[in-house]
């Protein structure tokens, strides 16, 4: 009964609290739904988009984040939330060799649907399954993972913190935490040029590309409204984690944080 309780009550202090959506303020729980119809919007040009986005660097962050994670090939468990088109699953997949098993979560469908068809063709399916499901609630065991990764989309989370207790919940002791996720610029000349070319490229590509620069215009309000890499390793030492740390890259486009489990 009064568990029962306790959750009509975090219901209920859901429904009247809000949250930033880009620049813009919606309810607490009304934010996950809009999230969804973004990337429902893009999910078939998404890798497409990303390169144009970056001009392929996104491919290099994420080849340096895998080089932190280490997966060991006598055996690994991976798990890559809001990973839907396998972009990390499929690297950490094989840099691990055929013992590495890695779970993509995503809670888009349309995300995951397009990962399953990548994992197919690249034939990588043996050592990847797809599970759609909340970042903030996750239908996975205690202690089953060596390591979890969340690449662009912690900020897309309603509830960070909750997402950051389910991720410490399900690794291993000893487990690593990584996070890539665009930053904070640090340079003010290249900082004004990241802005410009944000707020006025990225859209107009979006546009062209996928017929819509709405979805891609909140992407970038999305980046902004992200806390500073230093507010955001406090959060991933709140829910538990130990050693924790980052690393800017490109001049602070984006950064990696780490924690572990230990």
């Amino acid at each position: 009964m009064q568990d029962a309780r306790r959750q009509d009550a975090a219901l209920n202090q859901d429904a009247e609290s809000t949250t930033h959506f880009g620049y813009s303020e919606v309810r607490l729980n009304e934010k996950q739904g809009l999230v969804d119809d973004v990337f429902h919007k893009v999910a078939h040009r998404y890798d497409v988009m990303n390169d144009l986005m970056s001009a392929g660097l996104h491919r290099l962050w994420k080849d340096v984040l895998v080089g932190k994670i280490k997966p060991s090939s006598r055996g690994f468990k991976h798990l890559d939330v809001a990973g839907g088109t396998g972009d990390v699953a499929f690297r950490v997949a094989r840099a691990g060799g055929p013992k590495t098993e890695v779970t993509v979560l995503d809670i888009n469908a349309d995300m995951l649907a397009v990962g399953q068809e990548r994992a197919k063709k690249a034939g990588l399916d043996k050592q990847t399954r797809f599970v759609e499901a909340n970042a903030e609630e996750l239908p996975l065991p205690d202690g089953e993972f060596d390591a979890y990764s969340i690449a662009f989309g912690i900020r897309n989370v309603p509830r960070i913190e909750r997402a950051l207790a389910e991720a410490y919940r399900v690794l291993k002791r000893g487990g690593h935490f990584l996070c890539l996720e665009f930053s904070h610029v640090e340079a003010p000349f290249l900082a004004r040029l990241y802005e410009s070319y944000s707020f006025s490229a990225i859209p107009a590509m979006g546009r062209l590309v996928t017929g819509d620069a709405a979805p891609y215009r909140y992407l970038v309000e999305s980046i902004r409204q992200f806390p500073e890499p230093e507010d955001f390793a406090a959060m991933i030492e709140r829910a538990g984690f130990q050693r924790v740390g980052y690393t800017r890259l490109t001049g602070g486009v984006v950064a990696i944080h780490s924690g572990w489990k230990l």
